[in-house]
């Protein structure tokens, strides 16, 4: 107890030197936590993205993540209602899961014959109402206002495309898509004239007869649809090869245009309903779908629900050439992304430590050169060389634990203004800007781990001029003054 009476009253002596060293580690354990909030933040939002879109988990065919992409008719799942019904009756999932919802990946050729243009798509057939469902996911409690998807409530024949997808299908005006600038023909192209008059706007032209071979398919696939096509607003035709090998195609109504996060995304997105991708894709025999996603009501629970699914797999399911993956395998760029903010923050609380380091052993430095008649005398009178080690242990200690006490106040009281600043950023992975906030309060793995370090560094800082204050001899330090 005496040991940490003295220490106390020396930080006290000096009272500039003690604030300077306090004021460093304040600074650094505050921009240290307010930075792991931010990038933890990030990290939240992410995954909420992903969840939202894609689930925890995916059920798939066998490989389909890896060979899928070219050819998703070969990995379709035949009998994913009954594997839709093993998930939601299975007792322990039936706890754990929120959603379950089959999606059927589309591949094909875009048209736009009243402006003679085209292009390669991929998309989804979805479960809108799932979908719908699936948006509500917020376990992270981010400030935010979930919106239906733009297919809810449409006729079977709608569909909803990229902008990227909308400008090279010259669907601008019909869709009010922005930065959409007037298109000039290619050098050599017929119809270019010397003079590189520009060609005329495809929403200003009179319509063009699809070829008679496509306008056949697209009348065929219309006369299975319940509700007659609306004469009106933009439309495409979508051309995919089915499941037999035998092209189909059928006439979309667009709904809107909406900007996808990536632009290679964004030039190639079309979005529709369920029974009319698999009525492209599978005709009228036996229609199947190529994954089975799977949202949990909390990302905590994943490896658990992913080990009871694959439970399934060797028993209900078995026989059955399947693979559960989850979030982070089927989205690489979250992986890549929280691993770029790891090593920030890092490279970041290292370079802090240091800082701390070095100003800790100034001062203890400093109070050892200045106190050395005192040390002596100490010995003198029967203090034991661990006796002095520990009081400038004790010193490091304490304007640590301050430190790391004041840095956590303070990064709480900086987040708490970040948050109610009114700031408003774009973060990796969406289109629209939302509210910046930083989340340090609640994160007390982070704030623990971050003060013991400050706590640790300052006290490991004083261990060296604590030694050399033990190691002095009696005579020369009485002589010294």
């Amino acid at each position: 107890m005496k040991n940490w009476l003295l220490a106390f009253r020396n930080l006290l002596r000096n009272r500039r030197r003690s604030m300077t060293t306090l004021f460093a580690m304040v600074i650094g354990l505050t921009s240290v936590l307010v930075f792991g909030g931010y990038a933890g933040n990030i990290n939240y939002g992410l995954q909420t993205q992903f969840v939202q879109h894609g689930g925890h988990l995916q059920i798939q065919h066998r490989n389909y993540f890896l060979y899928g992409s070219g050819d998703p008719v070969s990995y379709g799942l035949a009998d994913y209602e009954h594997i839709i019904e093993a998930v939601k009756s299975d007792p322990e999932l039936a706890r754990l899961v929120t959603v379950v919802t089959p999606v059927l990946a589309v591949n094909g050729i875009a048209g736009n014959f009243a402006a003679g243009v085209s292009r390669t798509v991929f998309g989804s057939g979805i479960v809108v109402a799932d979908q719908n469902r699936m948006r509500l996911w917020n376990d992270y409690g981010f400030p935010s206002t979930p919106k239906d998807l733009a297919l809810t409530a449409t006729s079977p024949d709608s569909a909803l495309i990229g902008t990227g997808v909308a400008r090279v299908l010259r669907l601008c005006g019909p869709l009010k898509v922005s930065d959409c600038a007037p298109q000039d023909a290619p050098a050599g192209w017929p119809g270019k004239s010397s003079q590189g008059d520009h060609e005329p706007e495809a929403e200003g032209a009179q319509p063009v007869a699809a070829p008679s071979d496509i306008a056949q398919l697209a009348t065929l696939e219309a006369n299975a649809n319940t509700k007659a096509p609306e004469p009106h607003g933009a439309r495409i035709e979508l051309l995919t090869s089915n499941a037999y090998g035998a092209p189909n195609v059928a006439e979309l109504k667009i709904v809107e245009a909406q900007k996808q996060a990536v632009k290679d995304v964004d030039d190639m997105f079309v979005q529709l309903h369920l029974a009319q991708a698999q009525r492209l894709v599978y005709g009228g025999g036996k229609p199947e779908v190529t994954s089975i996603v799977v949202q949990l009501k909390h990302t905590s629970q994943l490896g658990v629900a992913r080990e009871r699914l694959n439970a399934l797999l060797h028993t209900t399911l078995q026989g059955q050439p399947l693979e559960v993956l989850d979030f982070e395998t089927l989205n690489p760029q979250y992986g890549q992304i929280t691993g770029m903010f790891a090593a920030v923050f890092g490279f970041i609380a290292v370079m802090i430590a240091t800082i701390v380091m070095f100003t800790v052993g100034n001062t203890m430095n400093m109070a050892v050169m200045e106190r050395t008649k005192e040390i002596g005398t100490l010995r003198a009178i029967g203090v034991r060389g661990s006796g002095i080690r520990n009081i400038f242990l004790c010193e490091g200690f304490l304007l640590g634990t301050c430190g790391a006490v004041l840095g956590t106040l303070f990064a709480l009281l900086a987040a708490a203004l970040i948050n109610h600043s009114g700031l408003h950023w774009t973060p990796p992975g969406q289109t629209d800007p939302v509210a910046l906030t930083v989340r340090v309060w609640g994160e007390t793995g982070m704030i623990v781990r971050n003060a013991l370090g400050v706590i640790v560094v300052a006290t490991f800082s004083a261990w060296w001029p604590a030694r050399r204050a033990a190691r002095m001899l009696i005579v020369d330090s009485l002589r010294f003054a």
